[in-house]
C-alpha cells in the first residue's frame, strides 16, 4: 500500500486545524480587544529508506498577531483602552491573575469594577477594586479611579493594575481567552503605563484577510483529499494488476 495517504493525512489535520482558527478569529471581529490567534505549519521532510521525496506538515506554534486593533470612541466614563503594549489585569474564573485589553468595564450590584463578562478588575495592589455606592465613577489616563457622591469633591478611590509584558516573558493565550506570562508570574505593576478614556479597542482581526485566508486553506483540504483518493486508486490498479499475473 503506498503510504502516501499518511503524508496527505497530516497535510488534511493541519489544514483542518488552521480553518478552526482562522473560523474562530472571524467570529470574534466584533470583541473588543481581541487577538487574532496565529496558525501556521511548516514542511518535514520524512526520513527514512530511499531518497526524501515526501514531506510531513507540522504545526508549528505562532502565539497571536499583537497588533492594537482600531480605537472606537464611546464617550463612556468607565471605557478605557491601554496605550502601547500595556494590559488590564484582571482575576480569572480559577482565581489567577490574567491579562485582557478589553477595556468596557462595569460595576456590580455589590460595588466591585468588574468587566463586561463578570470578571473583577484588579487593582495596582492585586485585589479587587470596590467602588463607593451611588458614587459616579470616573478614570483617568494613568488608570486612577475618581468617585464622586453627591454634592461632595471628586476624590480618588484606587487605581488600576496596567502591566507590560516583556520579550523574555510573553503573554500566551488562555483556553478562556485571557492572556497570562509564559512563566506563569504576575506581571508586575507599570507606573509608567497609560491609557485612554472614554475609548474601546477593537479586534485587530481582518475580516477580509481571513476570509481569503479560509478560502486558500478550504482548497488546500481538497487537495489532500484529492491525494488520498488518487493513492486508492493507485492501490486497487495495483491489486487488480496482481490479480492478473496470478
Amino acid at each position: 500500500m503506498d503510504r502516501m495517504i499518511y503524508t496527505a493525512m497530516t497535510g488534511a489535520n493541519a489544514a483542518a486545524h488552521r480553518q478552526s482558527v482562522l473560523s474562530h478569529n472571524l467570529a470574534n471581529v466584533g470583541t473588543n480587544g481581541f487577538r487574532a490567534e496565529l496558525s501556521t505549519y511548516r514542511a518535514v521532510p520524512l526520513r527514512g529508506d530511499g531518497a526524501t521525496t515526501r514531506v510531513l506538515a507540522l504545526e508549528a506554534t505562532a502565539g497571536h498577531r499583537n497588533a492594537p486593533g482600531p480605537a472606537m470612541r464611546t464617550g463612556r466614563d468607565l471605557d478605557a483602552m491601554p496605550q502601547g503594549n500595556n494590559w488590564f489585569a484582571v482575576q480569572a474564573l480559577d482565581g489567577t491573575e490574567a491579562y485582557t485589553r478589553n477595556g468596557g468595564f462595569e460595576v456590580s450590584a455589590t460595588g466591585v469594577l468588574q468587566t463586561s463578562s463578570g470578571l473583577p478588575v484588579l487593582s495596582d495592589g492585586g485585589a479587587p477594586i470596590e467602588l463607593p455606592r451611588d458614587s459616579v465613577i470616573s478614570l483617568g489616563f494613568d488608570g486612577t479611579i475618581s468617585a464622586k457622591t453627591g454634592n461632595q469633591p471628586s476624590t480618588v478611590v484606587g487605581r488600576l493594575k496596567l502591566a507590560t509584558p516583556t520579550p523574555d516573558d510573553p503573554l500566551k493565550r488562555g483556553a478562556d481567552g485571557l492572556f497570562r506570562p509564559a512563566s506563569g508570574n504576575p506581571l508586575p505593576n507599570d507606573g509608567n503605563a497609560r491609557m485612554m478614556t472614554g475609548v474601546l479597542e477593537g479586534s485587530n482581526v481582518n475580516a477580509v484577510e481571513t476570509m481569503v485566508g479560509m478560502i486558500q486553506t478550504a482548497r488546500q483540504f481538497e487537495q489532500q483529499m484529492r491525494l488520498l483518493q488518487t493513492a486508492e486508486s493507485n492501490d486497487r490498479s495495483a491489486g487488480q494488476l496482481l490479480s492478473l499475473q496470478g
